[in-house]
């Protein structure tokens, strides 16, 4: 086992580990309408400030998805040919 392969690998755990972290993070979706209208209380800028952070963990996921499946076939690749 190379150098890359032992690198690639402990990389490819860690970008694992921190999109489980990621998903765990963000809030779940199944409010529905009693959510809809129980937030209908809040400000416009309460709304605002929590949909920005709310997106930047959905931005965040996706990064961290597409590197793991890159890392994936890379580390795949590498084992096969070389």
């Amino acid at each position: 086992m190379s150098w890359y392969e032992i690198v690639i690998g402990i990389v490819l755990i860690l970008v694992s580990l921190a999109s489980v972290c990621l998903v765990l993070l963000q809030e779940s979706r199944s409010a529905g309408l009693s959510g809809a209208i129980a937030g209908g209380a809040e400000t416009f800028l309460g709304k605002n400030k929590g949909k920005s952070v709310e997106e930047k963990l959905v931005k965040f996921t996706k990064i961290c998805t597409i590197l793991f499946f890159v890392l994936a076939l890379l580390s795949t690749l590498v084992v096969l040919f070389f």
